[in-house]
């Protein structure tokens, strides 16, 4: 069938591999002219400091997004310990902590199997884009405000050391929606004594969309245009 200008507002979904620094929000602003339709949503936010699979829903799929944030993801990233951030990452100055040369491997994953794996209850950063009474919590933390989080209960299905490299723990993590990765990152800091901070993040699944199967900001724009001119559907888009 021949593309039309239509096309997206029919609904469809693109997986775009998010670069680093970019807003989620950025990316639905860079590709919604593109699409020529207002309806365009993403499915779970990823910090500007994460990379990794977004899904983007355009017309009557945006719909679907609910459906999308809900299910399980997977990422991978590095932990920092011996140090901590007031933002659980790299926004803010690393504050230094204890030493954590006195820490094993074995007594790390220890931890996370005690205390960081299965059901928990987990306090969201107060830098983060959580409302309350209508403010986003980061907006209120910045300007001094006292800002109290109750904690929620997230699912952590595996939390696994790929590398461990004092300072420097790399991990691959599975869990489910509204689960901060930072908020473990820093809470596992806390229970070992020594600080720890999230240094680098990536989403690697969502569901059953993987984020070798994502394209990049350019071959996203290189594939809507092509929409329009009659191009293919190349990695990157379900239906």
């Amino acid at each position: 069938m021949e593309p039309t200008p239509h096309f997206f507002e029919q609904g469809q979904v693109l997986l775009i591999d998010k670069p680093l620094d970019w807003t989620s929000f950025d990316v639905v602003r860079k590709l919604r002219p593109l699409v020529r339709t207002k309806k365009v949503g993403h499915a779970g936010t990823l910090d500007p400091l994460a990379t990794g699979l977004l899904i983007l829903c355009t017309g009557r799929f945006t719909k679907r997004i609910n459906d999308y944030m809900a299910q399980e993801k997977e990422y991978t990233g590095t932990i920092v310990l011996g140090a901590s951030t007031p933002t659980y990452d790299l926004e803010s100055e690393p504050q230094p902590g204890r030493d954590p040369a006195y820490l094993t491997e074995v007594t790390v994953q220890d931890v996370i199997e005690r205390e960081f794996t299965g059901e928990i209850l987990q306090t969201p950063p107060i830098h983060s884009a959580i409302k309350v009474n209508g403010k986003r919590v980061y907006e209120l933390a910045r300007k001094g405000k006292e800002v109290k989080l109750e904690p929620r209960p997230v699912v952590v299905g595996a939390f696994e050391i790929t590398r461990f490299d004092l300072p420097e723990v790399d991990f691959r993590v599975v869990c489910s929606t509204g689960t901060y990765i930072r908020s473990l990152a820093n809470d596992l800091g806390a229970v070992l004594g020594c600080g720890g901070y999230l240094s680098a993040l990536r989403r690697t699944r969502i569901g059953e969309f993987r984020v070798d199967q994502a394209m990049t900001m350019e071959a996203a724009e290189v594939y809507i245009r092509g929409k329009f001119s009659g191009g293919g559907a190349p990695v990157g888009t379900a239906g």
